[in-house]
């Protein structure tokens, strides 16, 4: 099965993505593209940034497109997490960035190969005891995911995975995550 993780900063993505891995040793798990792309040597700006998110849209398109053939792998993110930022980055700098032309036909094609969506929702009271970069940015990129996930409102699902919302301790959301893959 092929499988994403997807949600705001500071949900725990990473966490599940690596306890899934050691309980499912058979995939391989994809980092998140921000960190990739630091590993090659790419800068970043300090916060959100149009251009880097841009960037790890099409590394994450990449990725899952290259392996596309590999049938038990788990990505930390997928192209829908960057679009919201995206869509929540452009909207604070007064336009509307919407996906289109090639880049949205590889944003389709890159779903489309995927199993499952998993998404973690912020969680109330929030499980992250320590302070979170840019809160505001992370409330409403949360709602933009819920509406894209929930609603499909740009269209990207109808061919594409079957989406999970999961919830809980970090013990609880692997289990749930074990389930619906097993």
């Amino acid at each position: 099965m092929r499988l994403a993780v997807t949600g705001t900063h500071g949900t725990g993505k990473t966490t599940l993505v690596e306890a899934f891995a050691a309980a499912a040793p058979a995939y391989e798990s994809v980092a998140e593209p921000y960190w990739l792309l630091v590993q090659q040597g790419t800068p970043f700006a300090d916060g959100a940034d149009i251009a880097d998110l841009e960037e790890q849209l099409e590394q994450s398109c990449s990725l899952i497109l290259a392996s596309a053939a590999q049938p038990d792998v788990i990505y930390d993110r997928c192209p829908l997490d960057f679009i919201a930022y995206l869509d929540v980055v452009s909207a604070g700098e007064g336009f509307e960035w919407t996906p289109s032309g090639k880049l949205l036909i590889r944003i389709e094609k890159a779903l489309a190969t995927l199993d499952l969506l998993v998404f973690l929702p912020l969680s109330r009271p929030d499980e992250i005891t320590v302070p979170i970069e840019y809160p505001k940015l992370r409330a409403r990129v949360d709602t933009r995911l819920k509406a894209m996930l929930r609603e499909d409102d740009l269209g990207l699902l109808e061919a594409g995975p079957r989406i999970v919302e999961i919830a809980g301790s970090p013990a609880h959301r692997l289990a749930q995550l074990l389930a619906a893959t097993g």
